[in-house]
């Protein structure tokens, strides 16, 4: 069958989104030419019209969405043409569905079925019964009539059977029709209520989980309005076996009265008796448990893309928060019975030297500890020493300021960093091949260290899952968090650019174009033949051709290379151009390069070439990066500074100010670490000193936040806090 237009993706895409369908179909094309996002929309803005990456991966989502819709579509009408009722109209319908549920819908009347009780009525040959009353006829008698199908070798003893079997057949029919099943899921979306209720039970078996979930213990909410955390957690205890819920409609007479009139029920015959009947059990037993899980299903879809994107929204935050720099640190991963792992590292995060000092054993361990960890900022002068926030991390924090200052060390900075993750890096097999040789807690301070020098080429090396910045992660389709939080990381490596000669194979693999395979073989090329000197140089690397160093080129950098634009993020198809540029100018590309007022001279409107794909959008990118070649995206470093008197649950107090840093950004707060291993909560409505919908509205992930302390629940380890200006009257 010929493809019409309004079976098009582009047309479909750009129809829904509200984009221009030239833009679309460019966007698709390049997709199924391979080509990344990253790269669709940095290099090809003049095909695109200058969509956003956020644009093309919706375009991208769609457009697989629309690709699984067209296989189920096949697969359907195969299975209709083979049960021989597949007409034109049908096909054609079938055709023009855009949603699973509109395709779903059309194939439930031929869904092969369990034995269901209008099956079994139909295998007992009451179908002409069914058929009759349906028919609405003006004159008759349904019980004379049912009489006639009578037959005790079937099981159909009486007339009162048959009447009720040709009614199931029906009630079927009614839970088959299209429009009333979409009329219902609708009426469900837009009027369900949400309701839960504790299993007493559960609850005497698990006392300690009634904290987690005891506003939901007698709990209902119309199902439009209702939040995606509490969707999500609401869920987590179902499948806890500590709630029950159930959603349902107040009010169903309109919803019958309709399948009424669809199904053409006709209140002056005497066959509209049964026809009614029939009508509400089918609507009652089948239609309405059917959309109700049809509504859950797809508000379990929405809450989990609600939390996919707050979880994506976290993570581009930590991973694109100001790094120190290629500065030497002293990374210490703290730890009271074990001791504190310290490890030096230059300004590539190359481990020079560890030790283990014990600075909260006694006094004559601490004096040791000072000693040692003196001379190691002595012997590498590091700009910054890095100490983890886990267990002792403000004890051993404290201990380190100390030192630094009555040693006269005040220009080093003591930064509290977030070492979430760092032990699943440590046990990892890229921890193991950095590290063969070393213990895990020693991989774990040089990760510690690393994250200050640059979190992004750090943090990549770890699964995004447990980096923990996010909000009921294990109850989202893990699938789509997957792909989710790859497209993150692929976003924002692609965004602050990589250096080719000292990225881990980790950090490459993210790069577009690259993947795990090819980055191990540009470590190993790098590792045998010595660092690149061009980026043409990669197509040396084996397996790596033309296509992908296309796609890779533009976002891998190296400094003092061959050719001095390999240092930013002009790819090197416009090589040609910049070099047309600077010989229009009189002068050399070196000279050119970080050049601003000189490069401003540039006319753009000379080098417009539509044939080549080059417009005023690339131009100006080339020309902003020939004035801050290779520019890091990311803000200038600055450390929190946490309270010196507060370092446990129980120095906190109500009213207390404090400094802070946000760990995590949910639908319902913030998150915030104020230094006492345990994270308190700005609930939305303290955020601000104005009304917030969104917490990303006003607060990201890294953030620092000045706070007040509400109150402190030492039992439960809850804090709560408050971003206002001034200190709320409680």
């Amino acid at each position: 069958m010929q493809q019409t237009e309004d079976m098009d993706p582009a047309v479909i895409i750009a129809n829904e989104q509200q984009l221009a369908e030239r833009a679309v179909r460019a966007v698709l094309a390049l997709l199924n030419d391979r080509a990344t996002v990253p790269f669709i929309a940095r290099y090809r803005k003049e095909a695109t019209g200058g969509l956003d990456e956020v644009q093309i991966r919706s375009i991208e989502e769609r457009q697989r969405y629309l690709a699984e819709l067209g296989e189920r579509r096949a697969t359907i009408l195969a299975s209709i043409d083979k049960q021989g009722q597949l007409t034109d109209a049908l096909r054609t319908a079938i055709a023009r569905c855009t949603t699973k549920n509109e395709l779903e819908d059309l194939y439930q009347p031929f869904k092969p079925k369990r034995r269901t009780r209008g099956q079994v009525a139909r295998e007992r040959g009451l179908l002409p019964l069914a058929e009759r009353i349906l028919a609405q006829p003006s004159a008759g008698n349904p019980m004379g009539d049912a009489q006639q199908y009578v037959a005790k070798g079937k099981d159909v003893p009486d007339s009162q059977t048959a009447l009720q079997g040709a009614m199931d057949i029906i009630a079927e029919e009614v839970a088959d029709r299209a429009d009333l099943r979409s009329a219902t899921r609708d009426v469900f979306r837009k009027q369900g209520l949400l309701t839960c209720k504790v299993i007493k039970k559960a609850l005497k078996e698990r006392p300690e989980d009634s904290a987690k979930f005891e506003q939901y213990f007698d709990f209902s909410e119309p199902v439009a309005r209702i939040p995606a955390h509490r969707i999500l957690a609401i869920r987590r205890g179902v499948q806890e076996g500590i709630l029950r819920a159930k959603l349902e409609i107040q009010d169903d007479t309109g919803l019958i009265r309709r399948a009424e009139r669809s199904m053409g029920l006709n209140p002056r015959s005497p066959y509209a008796k049964p026809m009614a009947e029939a009508i509400t059990d089918g609507f009652r037993r089948l239609l309405t448990s059917s959309a109700s899980n049809d509504v859950d299903g797809e508000v379990k879809t929405e809450a989990d893309g609600s939390a996919l994107q707050i979880f994506g929204d976290n993570l581009r935050n930590l991973l694109l928060a100001a790094p120190l720099g290629q500065r030497p640190v002293l990374g210490i991963d703290p730890g009271y019975r074990t001791g504190c792992k310290c490890v030096a590292l230059d300004e590539t995060g190359a481990l020079l030297e560890h030790v283990t000092v014990y600075p909260t054993s006694g006094d004559r361990k601490a004096q040791e500890a000072e000693k040692i960890l003196v001379a190691l900022i002595a012997r590498h002068k590091p700009a910054a020493i890095a100490v983890g926030n886990g267990t002792a991390g403000r004890e051993t924090e404290g201990f380190v300021r100390r030192l630094c200052n009555e040693h006269k060390y005040q220009d080093v900075w003591v930064v509290s960093v977030n070492e979430a993750g760092a032990s699943v890096y440590s046990a990892s097999e890229t921890a193991r091949r950095e590290f063969p040789d070393l213990d895990l807690t020693v991989r774990g301070a040089i990760s510690i260290g690393r994250r200050l020098q640059d979190p992004l080429a750090e943090l990549v090396k770890i699964e995004p899952q447990a980096i923990g910045v996010g909000q009921y992660q294990h109850d989202v389709a893990q699938a789509q968090l997957t792909r989710k939080l790859g497209e993150v990381v692929e976003s924002c490596v692609n965004h602050v650019g990589v250096e080719l000669n000292t990225a881990s194979a980790p950090l490459l693999a993210h790069v577009s174009g690259l993947g795990g395979s090819l980055a191990e073989r540009i470590v190993s090329h790098r590792q045998q033949k010595g660092p690149f000197r061009s980026r043409k140089e990669l197509l040396k690397v084996s397996g790596l051709g033309p296509r992908t160093f296309e796609q890779a080129a533009g976002f891998l950098r190296i400094r003092g290379g061959a050719h001095p634009l390999d240092a930013s993020a002009v790819h090197p198809e416009r090589y040609t151009l910049v070099e047309r540029m600077a010989k229009d100018l009189g002068t050399t590309v070196a000279d050119l390069v970080g050049q601003p007022m000189l490069v401003d001279r540039i006319d753009l409107s000379r080098y417009v070439d539509a044939e080549k794909g080059l417009g005023e959008p690339t131009l100006r990118d080339i020309l902003a990066e020939l004035k801050k070649p290779g520019r890091d995206p990311r803000e200038h470093f600055e450390p929190v500074k946490f309270r010196d008197d507060v370092h446990e649950l129980t120095d906190l107090r109500p009213g207390m100010q404090l400094e802070g840093v946000v760990t995590n950004v949910t639908s319902f707060g913030a998150f915030v670490d104020v230094g006492v291993h345990q994270d308190g909560l700005v609930h939305i409505s303290q955020l601000a000193d104005r009304f917030v919908r969104d917490p990303a509205e006003v607060v990201k992930v890294g953030d620092r936040l000045q706070v007040w302390v509400l109150s402190v629940d030492k039992q439960r380890k809850r804090i709560s806090l408050s971003a206002r200006k001034n200190m709320p009257n409680e």
